[in-house]
Parts: C-alpha cells; structure tokens; sequence
C-alpha cells in the first residue's frame, strides 16, 4: 500500500492537485484528482480497494467506526519531502468518500506576484495597508484562497498576526496560529473572541461558513482591526450576498467592508507553473454596489479577465485527457 500511495502522491504534486478523491462502492474504489479546480480521473490499480482503510490508519483514525465522519492530519515522507496530508472520511448507505487534501506549505509567490496584473497586486497591497477592516477572498475549493491569504500575511512586517483555521494548513512560526476544535467547545467563535483579549494587528479567519462566525468577524473588523477571511462564492458581489444572508445587518458589513476578490486557478502557458485569474472589488466599488444594488460600469468581470489573460496567451483553458496514468 505504501507503494500505491506514494505513486498516487508523487503524481499529484507533479500534477499540482489540490486533492485526492476516493469513492468506494460494492463494485470497488474510484480515485480522483482535483487539478485546476476540475477533477480527473486515475487509472486504477487492484490495491485502491484496501487504500481508505490505509489512509484511515495513517491518519490515526478509527478503521473500526464507519459510522462517524472522521477527520485526521498527519505528516508523510515522499522522496526526502515531509509532505502534510489532511484525510476527511464518510459513510453513506451505498458508499464511502474519502478526500485526502495535499497541505502545500511552499507558496511560491508573494504579494508583489500574486497576479498578472499590477493594478489587482496593488488591490492586494492596499487591502493590508489598512489599519482596520474585513477584506473576503471567495472562489470555488481548490482555487488557492487559502494560499492566497497566507501570502497577504507573508507581506506584512512589524504587526502582531493571528490566524484561526480548521485545521491550520500552513505551519509558520512568525505567526500566531490556532486549531478550530468543536469538540472541546473551541469553534471560531471562541477562538475569536480570545485572539481579541491578546491585541492583534490582523486575524485570519480561515473560512466564514455559518451566522456566529460572520457575526465574529464583522465585531472583530468593528474594533480596530484588519480581518482577512475566505468564502465559497462564484462572484464578488454574490460573496457580498452570502455575508448577508448570514444576517449580518446591512449596515455593519457596509461599515466594514474594504474589499473583495474572487479567483480561478489555471495552468500557464508553456509553464508547469499555476496562474490565478481575480475580479475584486475595493472600497469605492463596494461603495457604489451597496448604494446602488449592483456593480459600476468600471467593474471588471471575472470572465472578462480570463477571457484578456487568453487573448494574451497567459493562461489555457483547453481539456487534456481526462484519466492519468500512474507510472
């Protein structure tokens, strides 16, 4: 097993997915990739059968209980790499789906080049050159928002940082980081209102996913300090749509709210390398959206910035095979 897996994980780094997706059934194991934020499929081999009850014991979970979604993290060595793996397991009626997520701790970019364009790197460099206010990086899984606040962090010097996440992705000893555990009773909401007792500059909130957490974060951006946080949303101003059916009264998010971005994940050209395509929003643009319901005529899609980062042969979009062969 150990060989299957190491296969499958030299692969997907080459490949730069994000995730491996296993789904096993009474006819057997289906493995993917998610690469590109699109999910291909691997050729499979006769060991993918016993490959989730090996990621169960790896990840130090329980191979006995099927019953109980589970979650474990844990460390691998492939080719003298320490490689951190998270694996995520549930069952249902007819089937079990894994997801072991490759925790990538080398970003490879910095605020200067985290886009093509230098109007949107100085929209990054704007975003933390306040002193106080929530700016919402939102996109689809696997299209690098969290690596895309890490590297916002990794431009700041001579400020107190800390992030909250469930669980830290990146281990990084300049800043202050802390692990979500619900099962002793500390969610973001109380990891919030701790970090809040030990003057901070900025707060990382990994993810906004229900009304307590919103709620957390608008106070936190309400009392003097810059929160940077990610959102599942396909568009700048539908992540402006999801805060507010969180029941964030209108007026609070307003007040708060220096800016928004959302961003695809493409492959560049001539390149192994990953290019992000953004649309964002800074504060006059969201000035405008929240007294007039829409966006400018200024605003700058995201479709209209693929199809300019195409046109300039930056980036391509063209489906390659759909099944990967490992070696």
């Amino acid at each position: 097993m150990e060989e299957r897996l190491n296969a499958l994980l030299r692969l997907a780094i080459s490949l730069k997915a994000t995730d491996i997706h296993f789904t096993r059934n009474r006819l057997g194991t289906k493995i993917e990739m998610r690469i590109n934020d699109r999910i291909r499929l691997v050729k499979s081999d006769p060991k993918d059968d016993k490959m989730i009850r090996y990621l169960q014991y790896l990840a130090n979970l329980d191979v006995g209980n099927l019953i109980k979604p589970q979650t474990g993290q844990f460390e691998y060595l492939i080719d003298d790499v320490i490689v951190s793996l998270r694996f995520a397991l549930i069952h249902s009626a007819h089937l079990d789906n894994a997801v072991l997520r490759i925790l990538n701790s080398d970003l490879g970019l910095n605020i200067h080049s985290l886009s093509t364009s230098a109007d949107q790197n100085n929209f990054f460099r704007k975003m933390m050159s306040y002193r106080s206010g929530l700016y919402v990086c939102s996109g689809p899984t696997g299209s690098g928002k969290t690596t895309n606040l890490y590297t916002l962090l990794h431009g700041v010097n001579g400020k107190k940082i800390f992030t909250i996440e469930d669980p830290v992705e990146m281990q990084y000893e300049d800043f202050i980081q802390l692990n979500i555990n619900e099962a002793i009773g500390f969610g973001y909401d109380e990891a919030i209102k701790q970090v809040l007792r030990h003057d901070p500059d900025i707060i990382m909130i990994g993810e906004i996913r229900d009304e307590l957490t919103a709620h957390m974060a608008i106070r936190a951006a309400n009392t003097g300090h810059t929160v940077i946080t990610s959102l599942h949303a396909p568009s700048c101003p539908l992540a402006i749509e999801r805060i507010l059916e969180l029941k964030v009264e209108k007026g609070q998010l307003f007040n708060v709210l220096i800016g928004v971005s959302n961003q695809r994940l493409f492959s560049r050209v001539g390149s192994d390398r990953k290019v992000v395509i953004y649309e964002t929003m800074d504060r006059d643009e969201i000035i405008h959206y929240f007294h007039y319901g829409e966006v400018s005529g200024d605003f700058y899609t995201l479709e209209e910035r693929i199809e300019d980062a195409k046109r300039q042969g930056i980036i391509q979009t063209s489906a390659s095979a759909s099944e990967f062969t490992v070696a």
